[in-house]
């Protein structure tokens, strides 16, 4: 029996140079491998892409790299930030870029009710109209939870067509299928879990992982397309999990990663370790299996 396939997007990293500059052609090499790599697109300028880092010049311009590089594949561009004010703006770049999909995240830093959450959202999806809107929520990051209640509501504003859910469980973010329309679009930024999660009533997952090795990911959507047996499937997701044990989520990982399959991919900007030196030997020997 065919299974639907998962979606695959990659949350695409940004290269910066040693001095921590956007490095414009290291990022267009990170583009066109995700764009040559068999996933279906991309969300960009997310955590991965180490948003809190970027100034609004910086973000219109990487948007509008990302739209020109992945044309013919589908992004959404992140536009979330702490003020409604400044998510405007930047709705207005993307926008201008060409964006046809955009992510907002929760607001954060400091505390925000229900009813400030939802009202968020709605002002988001306004400033919005003609763009598809994806709520994006990572409580851990923002310290502001969506419960189901909550996502219910957000999931009835015009212009939001579904949500982006990172750092839960495969079964919270299932639980959440209940609250929203059945056609709401559920992505779990949980990529290990992407054998299962159309099971669940999600419909794909966001990952970062996907953007370094993307071949196991890509091998056990088409597999679930064809109906494989669960035995294949056991088999394929070995090489799931070994490649989010190797690359971690973590936005250096990745560029190292990408740099040992020959991918020169810079560096990152934010406060983050430097991977083991024997990494790129294990990306290399694992891309060559896949």
């Amino acid at each position: 029996m065919t299974t639907t396939r998962p979606t695959i997007l990659t949350a695409a990293p940004v290269g910066f140079t040693a001095d921590g500059a956007v490095d414009l052609d290291a990022s267009r090499r990170i583009l066109e491998f995700i764009r040559d790599s068999g996933v279906d697109g991309s969300f960009v300028l997310g955590t991965t892409g180490e948003f809190p880092s970027l100034s609004r010049e910086e973000r219109r311009s990487l948007a509008g790299l990302s739209l020109e590089v992945l044309a013919d594949r589908r992004v959404v561009v992140h536009v979330g930030a702490p003020s409604i004010h400044q998510v405007r703006e930047l709705i207005d770049d993307a926008r201008g870029a060409g964006a046809r999909a955009v992510a907002v995240l929760t607001p954060y830093y400091l505390p925000a009710s229900t009813t400030a959450v939802v009202d968020f959202f709605r002002e988001a999806a306004a400033a919005a109209e003609g763009l598809d809107v994806f709520a994006y929520l990572f409580t851990a990051r923002t310290g502001n939870a969506v419960g189901s209640d909550q996502l219910a509501q957000i999931a009835q504003i015009p212009g939001i067509i579904g949500a982006k859910v990172s750092g839960e469980t495969l079964e919270h973010v299932a639980s959440l299928r209940k609250s929203v329309p059945a056609d709401f679009q559920l992505l779990t930024g949980s990529d290990a879990e992407i054998a299962r999660v159309t099971s669940r009533g999600i419909d794909g997952v966001i990952s970062g992982v996907a953007s370094v090795l993307p071949e196991p990911f890509v091998a056990v959507a088409e597999a679930l397309s064809a109906g494989a047996a669960d035995d294949e499937l056991k088999s394929l997701q070995s090489g799931v999990d070994r490649a989010v044990e190797l690359i971690r989520g973590d936005p250096e990982r990745m560029k190292a990663g990408l740099a040992a399959r020959g991918v020169d991919a810079g560096t990152s900007r934010m406060a983050l370790d430097r991977p083991e030196p024997e990494l790129a030997d294990l990306v290399r020997s694992f891309s060559r299996l896949s």
